[in-house]
């Protein structure tokens, strides 16, 4: 009878957990933290596609039935083949096509992980930030231990302000939970959430320099990195007021409309009544890869391709409750 050495299952489960995630099912519970099969992460994120480009697919599926139609009673619509007006004209689009789609995918594709890194960077300037507020600012007594807390809810009030005035949405029930009545309600007032809870974050540190509980050098560092969360916010606005100018989507609708026009006279001496299907089939390729893109350079909606924002601000949010709930209250609880 053989046995398995615990090492060795300890690396079979490493490389099970591994295939797990590379799976559409892991990649998309790695993502969004939820647990979908296969079948459901594909609908999820086909549906948001679909049906705009739906009735362009149906046109272009008609317009090739139509061509088939006209092709079966020998009507005189295609060029002569020694002619080969058309076959040129298809291998020109071809290279038109190929070079915009991939500018139009890399640039969408370069704003959506751009707007990934300044969110990650984010999720990290928070977790400095509360840990040197929490370590560095002591607290005499319980009273300045609320305020701390206090002011460390607001790092994570900071990040859902700058989610929602991203998604251009007013103030919600999670962000009320994180800071008094009074800060609430003086927040419906202004009209830039996130720099408000800033400055107030910002007045706290100041307060506590001006108490001599913290000295200049840890002031600076604070202030370093609360100037870093501006920053990222301002990345962030930057990313959603520049959109990519609408010209490069007209040209490529314009370059795609006239490609498919031209293609069933091509594909319809050979293909006959297949003309319609593999327009659909084409023109469903080149408007989703088209539509991806439109959809993921303004990262920050609800669509299914887009940054998982409310995750993101979750994290955070335990990561500070944790901090909050397990933190050492003595200077010396690290000591074995």
């Amino acid at each position: 009878m053989s046995f398995i050495k615990p090492s060795n299952a300890l690396e079979q489960c490493k490389r099970l957990l591994n295939k797990a995630r590379n799976t559409f099912k892991g990649k998309h519970h790695l993502y969004t933290g939820e647990t979908l099969n296969w079948f459901q992460v594909i609908l999820r994120l086909e549906r948001t596609v679909i049906p705009v480009i739906f009735p362009w697919v149906l046109f272009c599926s008609g317009y090739g039935f139509f061509i088939s139609l006209i092709h079966y009673f020998d009507t005189d619509i295609v060029f002569p083949e020694r002619n080969g007006v058309i076959t040129n004209a298809i291998l020109s689009f071809n290279v038109g096509l190929t070079l915009l789609l991939v500018f139009r995918t890399n640039t969408a594709h370069d704003r959506f992980w751009e707007a990934r890194k300044l969110w990650g960077r984010l999720v990290n300037t928070v977790r400095n930030l509360a840990q040197g507020i929490y370590i560095v600012i002591k607290d005499s007594s319980p009273q300045e231990k609320v305020e701390k807390e206090a002011i460390l809810k607001l790092l994570v009030a900071f990040s859902i302000a700058m989610k929602l005035h991203l998604r251009a949405e007013a103030m919600d029930k999670q962000l009320a939970s994180l800071m008094s009545e009074n800060q609430y309600f003086k927040l419906k007032s202004v009209r830039h959430s996130p720099l408000q809870i800033a400055l107030w974050i910002r007045d706290y540190l100041q307060h506590q320099y001006e108490r001599n509980c913290v000295n200049i050098y840890q002031l600076t560092a604070l202030h370093a990195l609360l100037d870093e969360l501006i920053n990222i916010l301002g990345g962030c606005e930057r990313i959603l007021k520049t959109p990519l100018p609408l010209i490069y989507s007209i040209k490529f609708r314009l370059l795609v409309l006239i490609y498919c026009l031209i293609l069933p006279l091509e594909l319809v001496k050979n293909l006959t009544w297949w003309t319609g299907l593999i327009m659909a089939f084409v023109s469903f390729t080149l408007l989703s890869i088209e539509q991806i893109g439109s959809e993921i350079e303004e990262p920050f909606g609800y669509d299914a391709n887009d940054l998982p924002l409310d995750v993101i601000c979750n994290t955070m949010l335990q990561n500070v409750e944790e901090l909050i709930a397990v933190a050492p209250s003595s200077s010396c609880s690290w000591r074995v």
